[in-house]
């Protein structure tokens, strides 16, 4: 089975008092933030290697926080759900919460990782105009690196400030939930 289900939280909400299971494919640091409370943490980046514990009536359902992730991975989601009925949450962790249904926030976890990089990448590149407009085009130089830097990491993957920002105060302690 390639092609997932889509289904509301409502439906989704129906199927974990049976028994189904929730399966959140957000990486730790999201999850430690704010994840719908009796979801299961399997991260996208190591869901081939996860074996989610499955429930009393052997069904899955993936989340995701808009939906789009679960959407874009759902051949890898249903080859990870193993012959058992697999379900997307259709609009993620966000209509979860648009339909009412609780989650568990800790805002003494940090925002995800990728959000920092957003924030700083963008507060750079202003900087980087301002100071070019205002006191001398050599600034500019720091919005082209910012970009230069952003563009790498969308062609290789790798983003060095998410590494940098991993190792961050605020980013060290966050716990990792159980599986």
């Amino acid at each position: 089975m390639t092609d997932l289900q889509t289904i509301s939280p409502r439906r989704a909400d129906e199927l974990m008092h049976a028994g189904a299971v929730l399966i959140d494919i957000r990486e730790s640091d999201e999850y430690a933030r704010e994840h719908i409370p009796g979801a299961q943490n399997y991260a996208l980046s190591g869901i081939e290697r996860a074996r989610p514990t499955r429930g009393d009536n052997d069904a899955l359902i993936f989340h995701c926080r808009s939906g789009a992730r679960t959407k874009a991975n759902a051949p890898k989601l249903a080859a990870a759900a193993q012959n058992c009925q697999a379900y997307i949450l259709d609009g993620g962790l966000d209509a979860w919460k648009k339909a009412g249904l609780p989650v568990t926030l800790d805002r003494s976890q940090p925002i995800d990782i990728m959000r920092q990089v957003q924030i700083v990448a963008g507060s750079l590149i202003l900087l980087g105009v301002a100071l070019g407009a205002l006191l001398s085009p050599g600034f500019y130089a720091l919005s082209g690196l910012v970009g230069a830097g952003l563009l790498f990491a969308g062609v290789s993957g790798f983003c060095g400030m998410a590494r940098l920002l991993g190792t961050m105060p605020w980013n060290r302690h966050a716990p990792k939930p159980a599986k």
